[in-house]
This record gives structure tokens, sequence and C-alpha cells, in this order.
């Protein structure tokens, strides 16, 4: 599936996107629960779609990542179509463009493990 075939209220979408930038998260309160919710914006070659990242999710994406994202579902905000993972999809880092083969994406991996932990502490 394309950028450009995604339609809001369109649900158990699969797609290959790049993360072309990812805003500051912002923290929200939900059923007494305090949760984490960032933008990003993704391309493929037929154009770019703001995609919402949950929680986990916000440190796992950087810009340059190129992300699969199984399941999602696509929603309307302000007249602007959202791609989400939602409540039953999924979402998983291929790798970066500047990174190539599975053991550089394995070090980019523990190097983002390891700057998470070091802003928890």
């Amino acid at each position: 599936m394309k950028v450009n075939e995604l339609q809001a209220k369109q649900g158990n979408v699969d797609i290959e996107v790049e993360i072309v930038s990812v805003d500051e998260p912002r923290e929200f309160q939900k059923f007494g629960m305090t949760g984490r919710v960032a933008n990003a914006t993704a391309k493929d070659d037929t154009g770019e779609i703001k995609v919402t990242l949950w929680n986990e999710q916000i440190d796992q994406v950087k810009a340059g990542d190129k992300v699969k994202i199984t399941k999602g579902y696509v929603n309307e905000w302000q007249g602007e179509k959202q791609l989400t993972t939602g409540k039953f999809g999924q979402l998983e880092v291929l790798g970066s463009e500047s990174t190539e083969g599975t053991e550089a994406n394995e070090e980019a991996s523990d190097a983002v493990e390891d700057a998470t932990e070091e802003k928890v502490e």
C-alpha cells in the first residue's frame, strides 16, 4: 500500500514509509493513566502523511528510519489524514537510510536503548 492510497477511517493498513521528522512528545492523562504521544511525518514515493506515535514507539523511531506499520488505522484530525497503529496494529523499525546490514542495525538499536536508559536515570 502507498501513502496516496490511504483514506480516512481506513483500517487494516500495511505500509512501509520513511520517517522524515518526529515532533517533541507530549504527555496526556486518560482513565487515570499517564501516557505520551508524538506526531511524526512519514513519506514514501507517492507523498507524506502524519504518523501518531504512542508511548514506547516514540523512543524506537527517529528521522531517517524506515518503518513498517501492520494493521494500522487512518483517522482524520482537523482535515489532515493521520496514520496510527491503533489498538490492533504494530510498528516495526526496519532500519535507517544511513545504515546498511543487520549488524549495523543491531548496533544502532543498542545505542538507542543505551541513550534511552541514560535519559531515564
